[in-house]
C-alpha cells in the first residue's frame, strides 16, 4: 500500500514550484489563482524572492501548501494513494489532495492559519527547541517539572522531539534535557510556540473559519496529527484540524499506525525530503520516495 505524505513549515526553498509553473498549464493557472486569492504575488517570492522573505509565516505556509497541492494536481492519474498524512501545515495539503477541501478553500484556510499564528506569536515571547537523543517519556517528564508553559510539540521520530513554550521555560527545559543526557537541546529560529497552549488565540480564530468551510468525506483515509489513526468522516477531520494548533504533532505515532495498517511505500509530495528521513528513522524497513512526474 502507498502512503502519500505532505511536508510542513521548514521545507521551503527559493525557486520552489518554478519548474511546475513553466512546464504545466494547470500549475500556471493555479499559481495565478493563488496570487489573486492572497492579494499579493506569492509566486514572485517563491520563484525569485530572498530566503528571508520566504521565511515569513504568512508566505511560508501558503508557499509549501501550493507546491504540494499543485504537484499532486499535476501528477493526474498517477496520484494513487491508499492513505495520506501531512506534518502540521501539510495536513491541509493532504486534505485538498484527498478531495476533502477544494483548492480555494484550502488556500484561504492556510492563509488565515498563518496570519492567526503570527498574531498569537506577537502576543507573548515564545519559541521552540529540538531535543535529540532522549526518550519521549523523559522529555515529557522534564517539561512537566519546569515552571511556566513548555510542552512536547512535535514527535518527529524516536529520539527527536520538539518542545514549545515560553522563552524562559524553554531555556530552563533545554538545560534540564542536557543534564538528563540529551545529545542536543537546541532553540530553533522560529517565530513562536507552535502546537502549544500559547496558540489558543489562533485556534479560536481558525476554528471559526474551519466551521464555516465545507468539508467533504475523504476519498482515502487520512492519519491526522492529533488522532494518529485513519479518519474519513468530515466532522472528525474538522475537529482534529482545529485541535492541531494547540496539540502536539504525533508524526511518529501516525507513521507507525500507517505501517501497521499496511503502508509499504511512503511518497513525499512537496518540497524537500524531510519527511522521508523521518519515516526511515521511525521504521528502518519502510521504503520512501519523492513524487515523480512523467
Amino acid at each position: 500500500m502507498n502512503a502519500y505524505i505532505f511536508p510542513g513549515q521548514g521545507a521551503q526553498f527559493v525557486g520552489m514550484g518554478l519548474d511546475l509553473y513553466e512546464k504545466y498549464p494547470i500549475a500556471q493557472e493555479l499559481f495565478e489563482k493563488a496570487n489573486e486569492i492572497l492579494d499579493f504575488r506569492i509566486t514572485d517570492i517563491m520563484f525569485e524572492g530572498s530566503p528571508e522573505d520566504l521565511k515569513q509565516t504568512k508566505v511560508t505556509q501558503p508557499a509549501i501548501f501550493l507546491h504540494s497541492v499543485i504537484l499532486s494536481k499535476v501528477m493526474g492519474d498517477s496520484f494513487q494513494p491508499d492513505m495520506v498524512a501531512g506534518h502540521s501545515l501539510g495536513e491541509f495539503s493532504a486534505l485538498v489532495a484527498n478531495g476533502v477541501l477544494n483548492f480555494e478553500d484550502g488556500l484561504k484556510l492556510v492563509s488565515q492559519r498563518a496570519l492567526a499564528m503570527q498574531k498569537a506569536c506577537e502576543l507573548q515571547p515564545s519559541t521552540m527547541a529540538a531535543v535529540l537523543g532522549l526518550a519521549d517519556d523523559v522529555v515529557e517528564r522534564i517539561c512537566q517539572e519546569i515552571e511556566g508553559i513548555v510542552v512536547a510539540a512535535n514527535y518527529n521520530c524516536p529520539g527527536q522531539l520538539v518542545i514549545s513554550g515560553e522563552v524562559p521555560a524553554i531555556e530552563a527545559a533545554c538545560e534540564k534535557m542536557k543534564e538528563a543526557g540529551a545529545r542536543r537541546a537546541l532553540i530553533l529560529p522560529v517565530g513562536g510556540a507552535f502546537h502549544s497552549p500559547l496558540m489558543e488565540p489562533a485556534r479560536e480564530e481558525l476554528a471559526n473559519a474551519i466551521e464555516n468551510t465545507s468539508f467533504a468525506t475523504a476519498k482515502y483515509p487520512i492519519y491526522q496529527n492529533v488522532s494518529t489513526t485513519a479518519v474519513l468522516n468530515s466532522d472528525a477531520i474538522k475537529s482534529n484540524l482545529i485541535s492541531q494548533l494547540t496539540a502536539p504533532v504525533k508524526w511518529t505515532q501516525s507513521v507507525q499506525n500507517m505501517i501497521k495498517d499496511g503502508a509499504l511505500l511512503f511518497t513525499e509530495v512537496g518540497p524537500g525530503k524531510v519527511l522521508q528521513g523521518l519515516v526511515r528513522k521511525i521504521n528502518a524497513t519502510a521504503k520512501t520516495t519523492s513524487a515523480i512526474l512523467d
